[in-house]
């Protein structure tokens, strides 16, 4: 189990070595109106950027860009961002944190608005943390926000202040918009951007939607079958005739993972969760003084439902591979489990049921080719498989081979 530890630990030391920092095709507009065409590091920014890397040839030493240098920079067929000096409403949507002032309290910033659909009225996004704003503006007119504001009013109870509704009313008419489109509109980004695409489209007018730059696939359900290597060691506080180690056992076992990808960072971060079915039955004789026969014979049946839980992390190589890295917390549900304990005539000196209160951690490391293949390596610690026995104590651990094939 060691060697097997080791190994784990090596290769996610390593990975940073082997994982490839991909650079794309862009664009920024300097200061003096000038264009530069380059290749920028596409991190499919969560938060919306102050600076961000550029080369200006492949073998190019990587250099930054800063927010007061550049109007304006893009990547090809995937985002474009513009500096603008508006006036932002920063106030907080947290519900112990409200303010009691209905109308938005503006301050002047100088900002990377990423934009969403670009037309004759153009929608941007402002995203820091937890604060979500969204902009607009026609043609070359100043850029204003979207309004919208929680708050406490008198009777300290939450009002909204929706005056976003009112702004597309009175801004963005099409003949074919119904009120109730704008009054049934909510502040959210994917209302947002279909909204100014039907716009564009009633009026005829020219538009890109950024929001199609990428068909991203962020679910995927993936069957894992998987080679086990176990290991269970048994201890008895009274007797150290009860002690038993059972180890390198093999089996088989089998999962379905629901992996989603996390919208942002491009598409590196995924949560996933794994309903794992698995056995470990075992038998192992020892020495003992308790009987006049002198042997006594240990039979371990164990079978459960593992549900792991967790993060992975993807270290793209190219376009059709990538390498990854998952933690997860293993909840585990046991079904008819027994540990027993017998003389060589067969009479049952103990029959413990297993019962598995608790989880414990697994750690894995994986290669994926073209969405659709995968091999993963896991580790998991130590599980207790009898914490409701006062005077017996177990260590279950785990190492497996898995093999993945994405159905979609």
């Amino acid at each position: 189990m060691k060697k097997q530890i080791i190994f784990l630990s090596t290769l996610f030391l390593s990975l940073n070595c082997f994982s490839q920092i991909t650079f794309d095709d862009g664009y920024f507009i300097n200061n003096t109106n000038q264009k530069i065409f380059c290749l920028i590091k596409n991190v499919d920014w969560k938060n919306n950027p102050i600076e961000f890397e550029y080369k200006l040839s492949e073998n190019g030493e990587p250099k930054k860009a800063y927010l007061n240098s550049v109007k304006e920079f893009g990547i090809a067929n995937f985002s474009k961002y513009i500096r603008n000096t508006v006036n932002i409403d920063r106030s907080s949507n947290d519900i112990n944190d409200l303010s009691s002032v209905k109308n938005p309290i503006f301050k002047e910033e100088q900002l990377f608005l990423e934009v969403l659909v670009e037309g004759k009225f153009t929608l941007y996004q402002y995203v820091d943390g937890s604060l979500k704003r969204y902009f607009y503006n026609e043609d070359n007119a100043d850029v204003e926000q979207l309004i919208f504001k929680r708050y406490k009013n008198p009777e300290n109870k939450i009002g909204t202040n929706n005056r976003f509704r009112q702004q597309l009313w009175n801004d963005l008419k099409c003949s074919e918009f119904k009120k109730s489109k704008y009054e049934n509109l909510d502040y959210r980004k994917s209302e947002f951007v279909s909204f100014f695409v039907a716009y564009n489209k009633c009026n005829n007018e020219d538009y890109v939607n950024y929001e199609e730059k990428e068909n991203r696939d962020l679910f995927n359900l993936t069957f894992r079958p998987r080679l086990n290597s176990s290991f269970l060691t048994i201890q008895n506080t009274v007797s150290n005739a009860k002690n038993y180690n059972f180890e390198n056992e093999i089996s088989f076992g089998f999962g379905i993972e629901a992996e989603f990808i996390l919208p942002f960072n491009k598409n590196k971060w995924a949560i996933i969760i794994e309903p794992t079915y698995q056995r470990f039955k075992s038998e192992e004789t020892i020495r003992t003084n308790d009987f006049s026969s002198g042997i006594s014979i240990g039979n371990v049946d164990y079978t459960s439902v593992e549900i792991p839980v967790g993060f992975r992390h993807y270290f793209f190589l190219n376009n059709n591979s990538k390498i990854f890295v998952n933690a997860s917390y293993v909840f585990d549900i046991s079904s008819k489990s027994t540990i027993e304990f017998s003389r060589i005539d067969g009479f049952i000196t103990d029959s413990l049921e297993v019962v598995s209160r608790g989880g414990n951690l697994a750690m894995g490391v994986g290669y994926k080719q073209n969405d659709r293949y995968s091999i993963e390596f896991r580790f998991q610690t130590n599980r207790d498989l009898l914490n409701n026995y006062a005077f017996w104590t177990t260590e279950y651990s785990t190492f497996s081979i898995i093999l993945g094939y994405s159905i979609f």
